[in-house]
């Protein structure tokens, strides 16, 4: 199965290029493009990629990505959660640690994912804990230089 990242890349990459009324279609259009998921994660996927529907004005509703400044406030919004949440990260090879405060795990771990930070292979999060595992052939300088520059003025 291909990556997460890449898989909302060719969502968007799809919704701009067809005009999609239903997820049926897109699960088509993505099998197509060697993407087999299920109906429950292509949802996730769209509201993740903040996908609306819009009217065309005469026969009926489609996907619509939102306009970038809309993405642009919502990874603003993602970028906030990591920076307030985040008290500490540890790394045992390409195993993390990340401490949260109490009750931001979740949260932290949705932004992580969100952002679709090339690093990370996968989250899982507790109440104040957050275990990342990174993707092979990345490291933990790569996670936090990636921090530096996706989410300026984080702790490390």
């Amino acid at each position: 199965m291909k990556q997460r990242y890449n898989r909302l890349s060719a969502i968007k990459d799809l919704i701009k290029k067809n005009r999609i009324d239903n997820q049926d279609t897109l699960l088509n259009l993505l099998k197509e493009e060697g993407y087999n998921v299920t109906q429950a994660t292509l949802s996730r996927d769209l509201k993740t990629l903040k996908v609306g529907k819009i009217s065309d004005g005469w026969s009926g509703y489609y996907y619509s990505l939102p306009e970038n400044d809309l993405v642009a406030e919502s990874e603003k919004s993602y970028i906030q959660d990591v920076r307030r949440g985040v008290v500490s990260i540890e790394f045992s090879g390409n195993v993390g640690v990340i401490k949260t405060r109490t009750g931001h795990a979740t949260g932290v771990a949705f932004a992580l994912e969100t952002l679709c930070l090339p690093e990370i292979l996968g989250t899982l999060a507790g109440d104040d804990t957050i275990l990342v595992l990174l993707r092979e052939g990345y490291t933990r300088e790569d996670l936090l230089e990636s921090f530096k520059t996706r989410i300026p003025e984080s702790d490390d």
